[in-house]
């Protein structure tokens, strides 16, 4: 009665993968860190603020790392300009 008849309930791996990206990545970091179970048996909120701070700083310098890689690739140009103002 609480649940919205949107919302599917997560028991699986296959659940997850028809999930956004996002919220796949947020069930495989889970997986790594040991505690996927856990969210499958009792849902997010039974996690410890550390075990979401966990998830949570993963999720940040994943995402901090794909956008370092993707700036590289997009501005060679105005990355070695920088370089080479530096060694000046």
């Amino acid at each position: 009665m609480n649940e919205s008849p949107k919302k599917k309930k997560i028991t699986c791996m296959e659940d997850v993968r028809s999930l956004p990206k996002k919220e796949q990545t947020k069930y495989e970091i889970a997986e790594e860190l040991g505690i996927l179970d856990k969210v499958f048996q009792s849902g997010w909120r039974s996690l410890s603020a550390k075990e979401s701070g966990r998830i949570g700083g993963i999720i940040r310098s994943r995402n901090a790392r794909m956008a370092a890689s993707q700036d590289t690739g997009k501005s060679s140009g105005s990355t070695s300009m920088s370089s080479d103002r530096q060694k000046e």
